[in-house]
């Protein structure tokens, strides 16, 4: 059977690396997060003390020798050797990599850096917003996979009380609401539904749902001759 690439895009809190993961899994293929290394990029510029609001400062720290990312076969992320994968998701690395998402130089660093790892290969799932058409644009499915606001916050809450933070409904909806004004407005790359995405709303519909639909879609490229 071949395998093809997958690009899944979408607003923040939809539940994109989770599904992505899950649909990994089940069909043997390798998910990489696109959004996991801008945190990992916030992680680093925030251990260093760089004013991540100085985008010259940020931009002069984009080196492999300074960042020291790598990601491993289980999709862990690691920064000189050190396991930061649940540490990337706290409130305030969330916060540090959306201001230095918006940043053209830290986009391309990004896009690159997965760029070398699936160029020319296939059998790789990709999330993150503007993967479906700046990371991957020659995916052979896309998914743009949304949620109301409401409900991304909701689940936003979940994850952070499994990481042990405590978060009030509103900020963290007011959160969401100006991340998504932020990405659907930024310059480079904005938040945006390609033509040819197939739009899951997973607002009222269950993860094992979403993952089967998914999936459904992926089998049916494959066997096309």
């Amino acid at each position: 059977m071949k395998k093809i690439n997958v690009a899944i895009d979408g607003p923040s809190g939809a539940g994109k690396s989770t599904v992505s993961l899950e649909v990994a899994k089940k069909i043997n293929y390798t998910f990489i997060s696109s959004g996991s290394i801008y945190r990992a990029i916030a992680y680093v510029i925030n251990k260093l003390n760089i004013d991540y609001k100085n985008e010259k400062q940020v931009n002069a720290n984009l080196d492999d020798k300074i960042l020291l990312i790598t990601l491993d076969e289980n999709q862990k992320i690691y920064h000189d050797s050190f396991d930061i994968t649940l540490l990337i998701r706290s409130d305030k690395i969330s916060q540090i990599s959306s201001n230095i998402a918006v940043y053209k130089k830290v986009r391309e660093y990004v896009v690159n850096y997965i760029q070398k790892i699936t160029k020319a290969n296939k059998g790789y799932i990709m999330d993150g917003r503007d993967t479906t058409y700046r990371i991957m644009p020659h995916a052979e499915v896309k998914i743009f996979l949304t949620a109301t606001a409401n409900e991304r916050a909701r689940r936003r809450i979940l994850q952070n009380q499994q990481l042990g933070y405590n978060t009030n409904f509103n900020e963290v909806l007011a959160e969401v609401e100006a991340r998504d004004k932020q990405d659907s407005n930024r310059k480079n790359d904005p938040l945006k539904i390609v033509p040819d995405a197939n739009v899951i709303d997973c607002t009222s519909i269950n993860f094992e749902t979403v993952v089967e639909n998914i999936i459904k879609l992926i089998k049916e490229k494959e066997n096309e001759k």
